[in-house]
């Protein structure tokens, strides 16, 4: 899509801190972290939301990223994994993607 932010990010056209990336996904530093680690995993075509018709190949290559991501910050201790779904539930950017989020104690109220 012409005007999503997360389309121009997986295609380079806006800079990002990528943090993994393979042929099917990009992960990056969230600009406004809620956690000491806050990283996106995108994947690169586009997808409204988890339940968008996203391929099982894409949908494991999401989860390898996650598992990337937690192994390059760290993460060892643990770690959340959040996917919006619509307005109500806080999705902002309707491009699929999920929070990457940890780095200290995670309270109820995190995002």
């Amino acid at each position: 899509m012409d005007d999503c932010i997360f389309c121009k990010i997986a295609a380079h056209q806006i800079p990002s801190t990528v943090v993994y990336e393979d042929d099917k996904v990009i992960a990056f530093d969230d600009l406004a972290p809620q956690a000491p680690v806050h990283t996106l995993v995108i994947p690169k075509d586009h997808y409204a939301n988890i339940i968008d018709g996203v391929p099982a190949d894409v949908l494991a290559a999401m989860v390898n990223a996650v598992s990337e991501v937690a192994r390059a910050k760290g993460l060892d201790d643990g770690f959340r994994v959040i996917a919006n779904t619509g307005e109500v539930a806080g999705q902002t950017v309707h491009h699929f993607h999920m929070h990457v989020l940890g780095g200290k104690p995670l309270g109820e109220n995190l995002v």
